[in-house]
């Protein structure tokens, strides 16, 4: 198959039918499990970006087609915002998007059971034209053992000191309905994280517009999609259980030598399983039941 870019794949527009996840590529840690598990849960189609063409033996067989490897610089900076709104501009209105990174893992409120197009339909009927997701740190408890912390079968995460801030504009004034969310390694190491990067907020699932764009902090020119619930009830809110923070302090000259290890008394085995994060009110089923 031809490995073409992303933006020659855009000029012919992208699947009418969503959910399409957008999945940037950054390195070889579990990429094969990342577009397994995003099948699994019900994308319709999956655009695998990546500097260099993905090995075959990475794509699921029971891909049939639903996900196309193109050509993107996924590891500059901000690799995201040109990626994520080349899709959007590209994008049939009302399309339903997602976007993360090889090692993520996207999990909502009773993922075992219903598919991502059934869950953002209900969300779609409360008048919600995004979801707020929570980025999970997830490590590997043995850095001697998986230098580059990343361990799916043993994988840990931390289960308390995840707080709140009130997310205020340029005047000091509150924002409605919007907060700034910390914890996990962020919180940890925060003297190895930039002040710019220390949110485990993203709003990860939304639907296509003309006018919205993609900002570099993960969120959107539209107020109101960087919202965590509506003004009438609590709203479903989506958890995404990711090494990217932990493979970055593995690896990078700053912080490696002064990092023996992630585990600490917090830590806990991740079950892979939606009710473990909605049990530690990592994500919010809202009205949905």
């Amino acid at each position: 198959m031809t490995f073409r870019s992303l933006a020659q794949y855009l000029r012919h527009g992208v699947p009418a039918a969503g959910p399409i996840a957008i999945l940037l590529i950054e390195d070889d840690a579990a990429v094969a499990q990342t577009l397994a598990h995003h099948l699994r849960i019900g994308f319709r189609h999956i655009l695998a970006l990546s500097p260099e063409p993905l090995p075959a033996e990475v794509i699921p067989p029971a891909a049939e087609g639903r996900i196309v490897n193109l050509h993107h610089d996924s590891r500059q900076p901000l690799a995201h915002v040109a990626a994520v709104n080349a899709v959007i501009q590209a994008a049939a209105p009302r399309t339903w998007l997602y976007y993360g990174y090889n090692a993520e893992f996207l999990f909502y409120p009773f993922a075992e059971s219903r598919s991502v197009g059934e869950m953002l339909a209900f969300h779609a009927e409360e008048r919600r034209q995004a979801m707020l997701s929570y980025v999970i740190d997830l490590y590997a408890p043995d850095l001697q053992r998986w230098p580059d912390a990343v361990s799916l079968d043993q994988a840990m995460f931390d289960r308390l000191d995840y707080y709140a801030l009130a997310r205020c504009d340029r005047d000091g004034r509150q924002l409605e309905r919007q907060l700034d969310f910390h914890g996990g390694l962020r919180w940890r190491f925060e003297e190895h994280i930039p002040a710019d990067r220390r949110r485990i907020d993203r709003i990860a699932l939304f639907q296509a517009r003309p006018d919205l764009r993609l900002l570099p902090d993960h969120r959107f020119n539209i107020a109101e999609y960087n919202t965590y619930a509506c003004p009438w009830h609590h709203n479903l809110t989506a958890a995404i259980a990711s090494f990217r923070v932990a493979k970055a302090l593995a690896r990078n000259p700053g912080s490696r030598w002064q990092i023996s290890g992630f585990r600490w008394r917090n830590s806990t085995p991740f079950q892979w399983n939606s009710q473990q994060l909605m049990d530690l009110g990592l994500m919010e089923p809202g009205q949905w039941f």
